[in-house]
């Protein structure tokens, strides 16, 4: 039960309907959470509002109540059947006034949102001003999330980037050329980290560890001490202003014995089926922010450490950083010498 104040009096309800969006960039698993969350929430006799388009579809109000049949044949797709916008408006009072009216004409007592870190600061700003319960379900590829080991489509993305590098290597290693690869993850180094571990690359550069320079050094001269002029270079898109272009750039110049190529992976890494472990974590959280809010639990997310769902305030979510592992970091600097 949830209380309210209503003409200075205390009055107690029910969660009747749940409405549920998937907002910011897509994820592989989004439709595994909103299946998840809509089957829970049916079994508990509570009805399912589905938002389309994240916010700008919560202002604009388009809303549709799902049933189970309508997330039947959806957990092995990729992106999101919701659809996702970015919405200004919403980051403003007057758009975020907007989207309450709707939750009131459509007569919504709480709100699971899927997304990142943006998606999150929404979250938070609109339960803080309106009183919403409001239960976060981190997906996002980039795995930035403070809380939690892993993130939706995470784990999905990895493997796409190290498929991608193993066949890069193939025509690398056959024309002795040096790849660099621009890999996603906004602000954070941990898919492209991760990533060259298991793809066996020779370094990554990334923008929480040692400068451009020194990482630069410890790649190309572990290369020219094993006699090689071939190689993967894994590049954080954000670790320096241009990417892999400039990182490809600065060792033209330097060594132009190498002859340097640049892949930009893009959006590939966000597409595809999502992995077995997504789906399974997506069901996971799902499930478990229909509880939360059953446990009457507001305002928090939902991550996993040490393979146990556990809730984590919006608030240390957003503003806690999520720090590389030092262990992971001393593995790629020994492994690829």
């Amino acid at each position: 039960m949830h209380q309210i104040l209503l003409n200075n009096n205390i009055m107690e309800y029910k969660i009747k309907t749940i409405g549920v969006l998937t907002s910011g960039g897509d994820a592989p698993g989004m439709n595994a959470a909103v299946r998840a969350v809509t089957r829970a929430a049916i079994a508990n006799n509570i009805r399912v509002k589905a938002i389309f388009r994240g916010y700008k579809g919560l202002m604009d109000d388009e809303v549709q109540e799902f049933t189970t049949q309508d997330v039947s044949g959806i957990i092995q797709r990729g992106g999101t059947i919701l659809k996702s916008a970015r919405s200004d408006e919403f980051k403003t009072p007057e758009g975020r006034k907007r989207a309450y009216n709707t939750i009131q004409k459509e007569q919504i007592d709480a709100l699971i949102v899927i997304g990142g870190d943006g998606t999150f600061t929404g979250a938070r700003l609109l339960a803080q001003e309106y009183n919403i319960p409001i239960i976060g379900v981190p997906g996002t590829i980039d795995n930035d999330l403070w809380g939690t080991d892993s993130t939706i489509g995470y784990d999905t993305a990895l493997n796409t980037i190290m498929d991608c590098v193993d066949k890069l290597r193939d025509t690398g290693t056959s024309h002795e050329r040096l790849f660099l690869v621009e890999v996603m993850g906004r602000d954070a180094g941990f898919l492209t980290l991760n990533a060259a571990i298991a793809a066996g690359a020779e370094a990554a550069i990334i923008p929480e560890r040692a400068t451009l320079e020194e990482q630069l050094e410890a790649a190309i001269g572990q290369g020219r001490r094993k006699h090689k002029n071939s190689g993967i270079v894994l590049v954080q898109e954000h670790a320096i202003p241009g990417g892999a272009q400039a990182v490809a750039k600065i060792i033209e110049e330097a060594h132009p014995e190498y002859d340097t190529r640049v892949t930009i992976l893009g959006h590939l890494q966000r597409g595809g089926s999502p992995s077995a472990f997504d789906r399974i974590l997506a069901s996971r959280f799902g499930c478990a922010a229909v509880q939360a809010l059953l446990d009457e639990q507001r305002s928090i997310m939902v991550g996993l450490q040490n393979g146990e769902v556990i809730y984590v305030p919006l608030t240390k979510a957003i503003k806690e950083k999520k720090d590389i592992k030092d262990d992971k970091w001393q593995a790629l600097q020994v492994l690829s010498l």
